[in-house]
């Protein structure tokens, strides 16, 4: 059973992919710190810097985006030459990764319209599909369809998903995508800066990432998104994941085990079945996974032991490279193996392992010293950098649960208590910041639970108590 939880608070979305029970990939955004990745904006190029071929784009944030334009040509007298952007020209861009620190979002000029099974491009004529769609027919078949709804100017790739897909789902797909893309066209005329597009909506977002058809179905526990959706005809039909509203007093994570699941993702060491671990660690510069035998380590082939551990290893880092959306270079310390048949059957067994990753993450393989290499694509922060910010009272060198975090454990705490105990009044202790956000804009959640639950919630503010802290006491 395959399962979308879409749990939307006040001011909080989390969206968690749960198969037979496990928790596989979460990630939440918040209002304060929603992703921009795939918004499209008429941009005005605020500094150039031909050396790099880059240039800053002031796209109406607080940081000016960077954008690289050496690899973008355009036709001038008859030849092929770079485009050079002047101070002051109005681009039409989008945004491939956030503002990380004191860095702004990642530019692009090669626009793109993700959809369920299909993303459009500005490539005239060029049609690619998944490699991972192997049957050749079927291939020719989808191109050949494709080709029919492209108009000029527009090309397209074909994720996964499109296998299958009927000509009137093609034609519903690239059809929406089109009225997209003339929308963004129209920008050159809008006063820059301006946004254009928005395609970031973490509920959004979802449903384009993981619907697909061996999805059972989505859960939303928030009336208004579930009838936008209903709307949009893409569930409860045949081969389409069921959409189901959740209206339990119990929490939709909590009902499904998901919230302990969650709080685990943090944990630095992760256990596995034989009595081996792993120790995970985010760098600056790489993620660091080590593999220790642990407990697993004991009588009997010491070779067969190590094997059996790696294997067992492998299938939990591309697991955990999932949960954790881990990105960038990662290194595996991965028990030392004295064979090199061994060593090649654990890279196959981990390159095999995150195939079930729908972002590309590539095994580079072994280095002379013994460690697995491998990449995966940046799309968006890690759930450690989501879910933590840097620790003041140690200038940096650790981090603790951030505020928005903690305002989710605070609810989820306070739910759990209205609706499974005979309890009805809770006080919640905590800095008098972290209480604005708990209780929502306007008290709205507060009203929302009060409502839902019939119980009554107090906040004290307690500044003296730490950031992340907090206290609840409860009452009949």
């Amino acid at each position: 059973m395959k399962r979308v939880l879409l749990d939307i608070e006040e001011g909080i979305t989390r969206v968690a992919l749960v198969e037979d029970g496990k928790l596989v990939e979460l990630y939440y955004e918040t209002k304060r710190e929603e992703s921009l990745v795939g918004n499209v904006y008429a941009g005005r190029v605020d500094n150039v810097i031909p050396n790099l071929q880059a240039c800053f784009v002031e796209i109406g944030g607080e940081k000016k985006g960077y954008l690289y334009y050496g690899n973008r040509r355009a036709v001038s007298d008859g030849e092929k030459n770079p485009a050079k952007p002047k101070v002051g020209d109005t681009l039409i861009v989008q945004v491939e990764k956030d503002a990380v620190g004191s860095k702004g979002a990642v530019l692009t000029q090669n626009i793109s319209y993700p959809g369920k099974f299909l993303v459009l491009l500005e490539e005239d004529g060029e049609i690619g599909i998944s490699r991972k769609i192997t049957d050749q027919a079927e291939r020719e078949r989808i191109r050949q369809i494709a080709k029919v709804f492209l108009t000029k100017g527009y090309g397209a790739v074909v994720r996964t998903n499109g296998e299958g897909k009927t000509e009137g789902d093609f034609q519903k797909e690239i059809g929406l995508l089109l009225e997209k893309a003339k929308g963004v066209a129209n920008g050159q005329y809008r006063k820059a800066p301006t946004l254009l597009l928005k395609q970031s909506l973490p509920v959004e977002k979802a449903v384009r990432d993981f619907y697909r058809e061996d999805i059972d179905e989505f859960d939303v526990n928030n009336q208004e998104v579930y009838e936008q959706l209903l709307e949009t005809g893409d569930f409860n039909g045949d081969k389409q994941p069921a959409l189901l509203l959740y209206q339990e007093k119990l929490p939709l994570f909590e009902s499904f085990f998901v919230e302990s699941q969650s709080q685990k993702a943090l944990d630095e060491k992760v256990w596995l079945k034989s009595g081996g671990f792993l120790v995970i660690e985010e760098t600056e510069a790489c993620v660091v996974i080590d593999v220790n035998s642990g407990k697993a380590a004991g009588k009997g082939d010491l070779e067969k032991a190590v094997l059996k551990t790696n294997l067992e290893a492998a299938q939990e880092v591309a697991m955990q490279l999932r949960l954790r959306n881990l990105s960038g270079i990662i290194i595996v310390d991965f028990i030392d193996m004295a064979s090199e048949e061994n060593q090649n059957i654990v890279t196959k067994a981990l390159g095999k392992a995150v195939e079930k990753d729908r972002i590309k993450t590539v095994v580079v393989g072994m280095t002379q010293l013994g460690l697995m290499q491998l990449t995966r694509k940046k799309t968006r922060p890690s759930l450690s950098k989501q879910m933590t910010t840097k620790c003041r009272q140690c200038d940096g060198q650790g981090r603790m649960p951030s505020i928005d975090w903690t305002v989710i454990r605070i609810r989820r705490e306070v739910e759990s208590i209205l609706a499974n105990t005979i309890y009805h009044k809770v006080t919640v202790q905590a800095d008098g910041r972290l209480l604005s956000v708990f209780r929502g804009y306007e008290d709205a959640y507060l009203e929302k639970i009060s409502k839902k639950l019939g119980g009554t919630v107090i906040c004290e503010s307690k500044n003296d108590m730490g950031f992340s802290q907090f206290q609840i006491t409860k009452e009949k």
